[in-house]
């Protein structure tokens, strides 16, 4: 390559379009059957990347480089578009968020002061209070974009430590750190929540038992009596609640927890109220069943994913706060990064709610889809992954092949095909070589997991090009590979 960036001369302005194209056209011609993977194993994967060197001495150039990439990388590479994907909660990507990323990537803003990134700081700050509105936050709100739920999580649990320590315990933990008797801090959150609890109260030095679990009812949902009872037997305890966690769309059963009595069971204590919706943020847009994840405004906090339901490249999250204030748990001031003075004048300095410093312009994606689809679209977008559960778990209901644990409340179905004439090991055994099968031979992913000691498997329906014919033939598909 004669050029090492693109800049305003017209040589490197050639190439960039050169090598654009180039890689547009590889991509599209690597698409060729409606397969989510091509098979290979592993062990087979292993041999087909295996090279002596990636660092030559003497470089290689693009071109044969390039080449490379089209022999052993494109062809290889899991395609979550396919709608024979459907195995987690990561999917397709709307093709103009895939033009978003290509102006992210090329103009490389960091987003953590306004001089990196001028009209990326004015567009992350106007989509965050489009996103604040709706979801039920009035003006005193804010929000900052991370690089995924798990961080967004973790912001929200360092903000309601704080909160509680400052508020309730007078003990200013930014300056003195945890209070001598943080050990006894307690937060609530479902038993099949997500796992960046656990780690998130491990990184923040509270370990995994300030993590209470609470158990779930026939619906996966939180048990709010059971809630209850847990806070009282640890107040009497001598512990200290000082967060609840509710689930909007839990990762395997997309259940929902009931945040409008979640926030009565807070207030009543005095605790913090975040609403994990990583997975359900989405639901908000559709005019059907947008009723479902009822009390968002009620949440002291919110994570809210893009690169799940809402169908944007990753990454792409936010976390959004009731009161802006409470971001003042980090900020810090550098000279050479977020100066007092610059803020005063009305420059945004985003790393001051940040625990990133260096950050990608992932707004754009948001802020670009939103107006490109419209809230009508966004709902069909929605309804559609929707009514594919709702169509796949009737389905399923119909046969005596298979059991269902529950009726999805968003786009996730778990179940399990059963051979009466097997024991729960060996049905287990088979639903695990199923899933193998789909993946290596036939090229469709799907998911597994275990529910009350059992394996199951899961279809995540997240793709609305997913059809119930698809569905239909997928479902025959595996009675099929039961039986060979």
């Amino acid at each position: 390559m004669k050029n090492y960036v693109l800049s305003n001369t017209r040589d490197s302005k050639k190439e960039y379009k050169k090598v654009i194209n180039q890689t547009c056209s590889a991509i599209v011609k690597s698409i060729n059957s409606e397969k989510s993977y091509a098979g290979p194993t592993p062990q087979e994967l292993k041999e087909i990347v295996k090279q002596e060197t990636i660092l030559p001495e003497n470089g290689l150039g693009y071109e044969k480089t390039f080449e490379k990439i089209k022999d052993k990388v494109l062809p290889n590479l899991l395609r979550p578009s396919s709608s024979d994907y459907m195995a987690h909660l990561h999917g397709a990507s709307l093709l103009e968020t895939l033009s978003s990323e290509l102006i992210i990537s090329t103009f490389n803003q960091s987003m953590d002061s306004w001089d990196q990134s001028p009209v990326a700081t004015e567009i992350e700050v106007e989509t965050i209070n489009e996103l604040c509105k709706l979801y039920g936050y009035d003006s005193l709100a804010d929000g900052v974009f991370t690089s995924g739920g798990s961080q967004s999580n973790q912001t929200a649990i360092i903000l309601a430590r704080d909160w509680f320590c400052n508020e309730v315990l007078n003990h200013d933990v930014k300056k003195f750190g945890l209070p001598a008797n943080f050990s006894k801090l307690k937060m609530y959150t479902s038993e099949i929540s997500h796992f960046s609890m656990e780690k998130s109260a491990h990184i923040l030095g509270m370990g995994y038992e300030s993590v209470v679990k609470v158990p779930v009812d026939s619906k996966m949902k939180m048990d709010i009596a059971a809630l209850k009872d847990l806070i009282q037997k640890d107040k009497d305890a001598g512990n200290i609640p000082y967060l609840i966690v509710g689930t909007v769309g839990t990762t395997d059963f997309g259940s929902i927890d009931d945040l409008v009595e979640l926030s009565k069971v807070a207030s009543e204590n005095n605790m913090w109220l975040h609403a994990d919706a990583a997975y359900g943020s989405g639901v908000i847009l559709s005019d059907k069943y947008k009723n479902r994840v009822a009390g968002f405004e009620l949440c002291d906090s919110i994570t809210v994913d893009f690169h799940k339901m809402f169908l944007m490249p990753i990454s792409c999250s936010a976390v959004l706060v009731k009161d802006a204030k409470d971001f003042e748990a980090l900020t810090i001031h550098a000279d050479y990064l977020n100066r007092t003075e610059d803020e005063e004048d009305g420059y945004t300095n985003l790393v001051d709610k940040s625990l990133q410093t260096t950050r990608r312009f992932d707004a754009l994606k948001v802020w670009t889809s939103f107006q490109v689809r419209g809230k009508d679209g966004w709902a069909k977008l929605i309804n559609t992954s929707m009514e594919n559960a709702q169509y796949l778990y009737k389905k399923l209901c119909e046969d005596e092949n298979y059991d269902v644990i529950t009726e999805p409340e968003i786009s996730s179905v778990v179940f399990r095909y059963v051979d009466k004439s097997l024991s729960d090991e060996e049905n287990d055994t088979l639903n695990k070589k199923i899933r193998r099968t789909l993946i290596h031979q036939c090229g469709t992913i799907i998911g597994q997991t275990v529910s009350d000691g059992k394996v199951y498997l899961k279809f995540t329906l997240l793709n609305p090009l997913i059809t119930s014919d698809k569905l239909g033939e997928l479902l025959a598909l595996i009675k099929i590979l039961a039986k060979m």
